[in-house]
């Protein structure tokens, strides 16, 4: 029998902040390698890398700090064979991430086989003084773990960065045109190898908040689509870094309401529930980005492109 009573709107967005970071982690930091020019299909492989190596180092060690500084370090790792092969080999990006994808599927696979089923240790809410105490928003918005708070700082870092900083307006450059960018002197590989770096640590902390706090768990497979979910939302979000936020809340929102209705035992088969934060994501980001020629305007403009230096 159906009971929507027991869903607390108040858990309910608190709870949308939480499953919105992993996406959240993930989007930003590809967003990054994508404004740089550099396209890499392989943030599915970077997660689940980051969320074993997380996973286990924090076990190992006893400490989530170490496992969130692993996972970074996993993720930025395997990002940078994709940059080796595409930036130095020159292999097809397309392609390569896909590989990369498979590769850390299967990797994580097998160093995940002696981690199955134990517990992770706690990472711990982080109450702000005078601000958790506030009737409705502490407890929606002030409530939450470190890596929250993580998050949001990182989105706003990026944004500053690339708005107002000169190592943003040189990144910029190379995503839009890497042959001018090293007719003027810059070193475009060097600096593509840096940004596909950032965006792979990012995905890793996307996949150690999977492991440690979302799922406190180890399972194969455990990311479930969250990468490619990830890359939608940069592209559908113009690569803007505040409209990713809103694109990795509207996922987060919808995954925590259709759990929410499957507790309360709405009438709906539970396969349709489970697909429906994906399908509603993709429609609502589909429709934002109906404008095809605005949308080609904010794509940098050497997205995919092979750079080779002449001389």
């Amino acid at each position: 029998m159906m009971d929507l009573s027991g869903i607390d709107p108040l858990v309910l967005l608190a709870s949308l902040m939480v499953a919105s970071t992993p996406i959240l982690l993930a989007a930003i930091g590809e967003l990054v390698a994508e404004r740089a020019g550099v396209l890499n299909l392989g943030v599915e492989g970077m997660m689940i890398t980051g969320a074993i190596c997380g996973f286990a180092i924090a076990v190992e060690t006893g400490s989530p700090l170490a496992g969130f500084l692993a996972a970074a370090a996993g993720g930025a790792v395997l990002s940078l064979i994709f940059g080796l092969l595409t930036q130095i080999f020159l292999s097809n990006q397309v392609a390569t991430g896909l590989a990369l994808t498979l590769f850390g599927l299967g990797l994580s696979a097998m160093l995940g086989q002696d981690y199955a089923g134990i517990k992770p240790p706690a990472t711990g809410k982080t109450s702000l003084p005078v601000l958790s105490d506030l009737p409705v928003l502490g407890r929606v918005l002030f409530q939450h773990d470190m890596m929250v708070y993580v998050s949001l700082a990182l989105v706003a870092l990026i944004w500053w960065t690339l708005k107002y900083s000169r190592a943003g307006l040189i990144l910029r450059a190379v995503g839009e045109n890497h042959d001018a960018a090293h007719a003027l002197g810059y070193k475009v590989v060097r600096i593509r190898l840096l940004a596909i770096a950032v965006g792979g640590a990012c995905a890793g902390l996307g996949g150690a908040y999977l492991s440690l706090v979302r799922v406190p768990q180890w399972t194969e497979g455990m990311t479930a689509g969250a990468g490619w979910i990830a890359l939608a939302i940069v592209v559908f979000a113009s690569w803007k870094p505040w409209r990713v936020v809103l694109g990795a809340y509207l996922f987060g929102g919808v995954t925590v309401l259709q759990l929410n209705l499957q507790a309360a035992g709405v009438d709906i088969p539970v396969e349709y529930l489970s697909m429906s934060p994906y399908v509603i994501t993709i429609v609502v980001l589909v429709i934002i980005s109906s404008d095809r020629s605005r949308a080609a305007l904010n794509a940098p403009a050497s997205l995919g492109k092979v750079f080779h230096a002449t001389d």
